[in-house]
């Protein structure tokens, strides 16, 4: 008589983990890649109706360009998306994930109109070219983070001061207008951004737990997701600073 099949628990919870995990995973992605393309459909349809050309080719800004761009609701537009993502990371637990799946995409589409500047200022060239180098950058960095057995916590720390005191530089820039400075805080902010696209990544893959409700993973992705996604817009911004030619 054959001797019966030894069935290891411990090696059938593994692979029921890593199934779980890649799906867990393939949801964050799945959520990041939608906003962006949410946020391009939004920037490039922004740009079309903000901006025409007369009969001598020259560019001039429509009723609708200067509705958003040379009155106060530019400030609207630029701030409503920092407001917004704040608000949804402090408040993502409370609600639904069908709600802060519909709220992360109208996130995606306030920082569409919110970047459509950035398409008036650099050319088309530029921007496909800073989103490509960006992309490939992305894939790499965020790999390294979902495959490395290193423990990427330590430099959490770093990263997050090195994050505050960029939008603290950012913000003073703004009034000194200093090219030099721009360029400075762009290469920092690349590498910033390139450090919290593989830190993030871990401590996404960290949050996972086979135990978690549909509702709870769900929730959980999209909230990986928006941190995956606002590190890819914040380095494709410095990329395309850096590597951009103007209008």
């Amino acid at each position: 008589m054959n001797d019966p099949k030894i069935i290891n628990p411990s090696a059938t919870a593994a692979v029921d983990t890593d199934a779980g995990l890649r799906a867990y995973m393939l949801g964050v992605y799945n959520y990041m890649t939608t906003a962006l393309a949410v946020t391009g459909f939004f920037a490039i349809g922004t740009k079309m109706l903000a901006i025409s050309t007369n009969d001598a080719g020259q560019r001039y800004l429509t009723g609708f360009g200067e509705l958003l761009f040379t009155t106060p609701l530019k400030w609207v537009i630029a701030l409503a998306p920092l407001g917004m993502v704040f608000w949804m990371s402090a408040r993502m637990h409370a609600m639904s994930h069908q709600k802060a799946q519909r709220l992360f995409y109208i996130f995606a589409a306030l920082m569409g109109m919110s970047l459509s500047s950035l398409l008036m200022v650099y050319t088309g060239t530029s921007v496909a070219r800073a989103f490509f180098i960006t992309a490939g950058s992305f894939a790499g960095l965020s790999l390294y983070g979902y495959t490395t057995k290193r423990d990427l916590a330590p430099m959490g720390a770093f990263l997050i001061m090195g994050l505050i005191g960029l939008i603290l530089a950012s913000l003073v820039n703004m009034f000194v207008q200093s090219q030099g400075a721009e360029f400075l805080i762009s290469i920092v902010g690349v590498l910033l951004f390139a450090g919290l696209t593989a830190w993030d990544t871990q401590k996404i893959k960290s949050m996972y737990l086979v135990s978690d409700s549909h509702d709870v993973a769900q929730k959980k992705s999209i909230h990986g997701a928006l941190s995956l996604y606002l590190d890819f817009i914040n380095m494709f911004i410095m990329i395309l600073r850096l590597i951009g030619n103007r209008e």
